[in-house]
């Protein structure tokens, strides 16, 4: 009896850390989801500068794109559309928004207890911004993902 006892207690120690692990795994793939979106973005602003620099020569320049998921070829299926701020109860977490009136964009987290800072937040929100160049994505506030700065 007190072998089997003893199982058991190795059995569901063995599977707590197992379920640890995968929580923390799971944490890992959203921060990589959030890094992989950010970089499409930044990228659909480099081939947009190019174009729009091309364009330039040429008559008949078009205006740029605000929302910057209208550039991707695609935006990601987790794209909610353009929300403000202070509407971000409406939207399910693991998805992304465009807010036009702070021209940022924003992804609601789907853990967030691996934000460590700021504390207490659910929303990644990242400014667009406009120096010479292409746009660039700089985030609102120093956000450390399981001890990674999210940029």
């Amino acid at each position: 009896m007190v072998e089997w006892g003893i199982l058991v207690v190795l059995v569901l120690v063995l599977a707590g850390v197992f379920g640890r692990q995968v929580r923390v795994v799971q944490g890992q793939a959203e921060l990589a989801a959030v890094q992989s979106t950010l970089g499409a973005l930044r990228t659909a602003f480099v081939i947009e500068h190019l174009q729009q620099t091309v364009k330039s020569t040429q008559p008949g320049v078009a205006a740029l794109q605000r929302n910057p998921f209208l550039l991707l070829k695609e935006p990601p299926v987790n794209y909610a559309g353009e929300f403000s701020v202070l509407k971000m109860d409406a939207v399910v977490p693991r998805s992304w928004v465009f807010d036009p009136d702070c021209e940022c964009i924003g992804y609601l987290l789907l853990h967030p207890q691996w934000l460590e800072s700021p504390p207490d937040t659910a929303v990644v929100w990242f400014r667009i911004s406009a120096p010479p160049g292409p746009l660039s994505i700089t985030p609102l506030h120093t956000y450390i993902w399981q001890g990674q700065v999210v940029n």
